[in-house]
């Protein structure tokens, strides 16, 4: 692929950087509004004789589920139970809709198919807006999940514009993106659902404001966003003969990194998702803590990948944030102080702030300019699978059989992941930076 012009990349750097943070914040509005939100859709559809509405109907399925268990789980859990589930139920959605959206974006262009997923976006925040009842607002998320390719097809534009020297550092920065808006996008979703506008959806505000920032982006989008993939600029004909003269040479096969992804979101989601019964359990956290626990671990994390993890080669990244995990699962296993619970904080925000991109920019050195999409696409779906995948099974284990055994089997993954990422993985050529010698001053 020819060099991309410096101010062209610096241009389209700047788009997706702000596209990609308006994205996020408006995504993560609704990560603290889940409880409320769900328990305002129980209380006005799933009381005594509405037992045929869809929520009644996933409630009991649920409960059923929950009374299978050897331990009592408190009925506190019902909503987070059933957020879980919805989250698994998008990220299930992702894992089907992400090679499509990838080999979409490899046919007729990132832009168009970026476009093409903002309208689906849009689509299902509106339905959220106008979600009065559960089965509107479970539409909603569908059409979400089905929808949302803006972190793949971000990663996928940033990989066309960069070249082997500065694509782990550019890579970062979608990783940047993610730390920001989790860190400021929940406080601010919880501040708009206090304001009330709409009597028959009272998180309307907070809807409406997301609506708002993603109409916003998808606008930004198309006034600002050029056209990245090589087939599809004006030297077409150019980059297509250099594509297919030399094809992207593999160091790791994708089966390795999809088996590594997936292997190391079904644990490490599994892990996140049962945080809060575990803080519950051992030290009566509520929200508030468990928020300043999260928040704690956004900062550092946001910190890591604006200092850290840019400058360090793909490779060495993932087995970082990996060899981080495993040190979190072996604290957690006997975590009985508040100190080793923000010990297994800390290095549960180096595995967020390495991890995934490290595996983005290894499978990106892997993939031609003409099926880069589609790779990626395939490395995320693998990945959403084992985020849908995960927070079910390990709770599961949870419940069944207790916190220690639990994180045990946590670790016994986590250690299975170790090995495929420093015994399996290899550094691309080009994927470690070489330094220049100085030149010694001649007496």
């Amino acid at each position: 692929m020819a060099p991309v012009d410096a101010s062209m990349r610096k241009k389209v750097l700047r788009v997706i950087f702000v596209s990609l943070l308006l994205d996020l914040i408006s995504f993560t509005f609704i990560l603290p509004l889940f409880p409320k939100l769900l328990e305002f859709y129980r209380n006005s559809e799933a009381g005594p004789g509405s037992r045929t509405t869809v929520l009644a109907r996933i409630l009991d399925g649920l409960n059923t589920y929950k009374s299978s268990f050897s331990r009592p789980i408190d009925s506190r859990y019902d909503i987070v139970l059933l957020g879980g589930a919805l989250g698994s139920l998008f990220s299930l959605l992702q894992a089907i809709a992400s090679p499509i959206i990838g080999h979409l974006s490899d046919k007729y262009g990132r832009r168009t198919a970026l476009l093409a997923s903002m309208a689906g976006n849009i689509l299902s925040v509106l339905l959220w807006v106008v979600a009065v009842d559960f089965r509107t607002f479970l539409a909603s998320r569908i059409v979400g999940g089905l929808s949302e390719g803006n972190v793949q097809l971000a990663t996928a534009i940033v990989t066309d514009i960069s070249d082997e020297n500065n694509r782990g550092s550019t890579m970062a920065l979608i990783g940047a993106c993610f730390s920001i808006a989790f860190t400021f996008g929940p406080a601010l979703g919880a501040y708009l659902s206090s304001i009330g506008t709409v009597a028959a959806n009272p998180f309307a505000t907070a809807a409406a404001v997301s609506l708002s920032l993603i109409v916003t982006e998808t606008l930004y989008l198309y006034i600002a966003l050029p056209e990245t993939l090589p087939l599809k600029t004006e030297k077409r004909s150019a980059a297509k003969s250099a594509t297919e003269s030399a094809p992207a040479t593999r160091t790791n096969s994708h089966t390795l990194l999809n088996a590594v992804h997936f292997l190391f979101l079904l644990f490490f989601s599994g892990m996140e998702f049962s945080l809060p019964f575990m803080t519950y359990d051992l030290f009566k956290y509520t929200s508030s803590n468990n928020g300043r626990l999260l928040g704690y671990i956004g900062l550092v994390a946001s910190v890591l990948q604006g200092g850290v993890t840019r400058r360090l080669p793909p490779l060495l990244t993932v087995r970082l944030g990996v060899g981080a995990c495993l040190v979190a699962f072996a604290v957690l296993t006997r975590a009985d102080t508040v100190r080793s619970l923000y010990i297994a904080a800390t290095c549960l925000a180096t595995t967020s702030a390495t991890v995934v991109s490290g595996l983005n920019t290894l499978a990106s050195f892997e993939a031609s300019a003409d099926e880069r999409g589609g790779k990626l696409g395939i490395l995320r779906s693998w990945g959403q699978l084992g985020r849908g995948l995960g927070p079910i099974l390990f709770t599961s284990v949870y419940w069944w059989a207790g916190r220690e055994l639990a994180y045990t089997m946590g670790s016994a993954g986590l250690l299975v992941v170790s090995i495929l990422v420093f015994a399996g993985l290899k550094a691309p050529p080009g994927s470690v930076k070489k330094r220049v010698p100085s030149a010694k001053k001649e007496l």
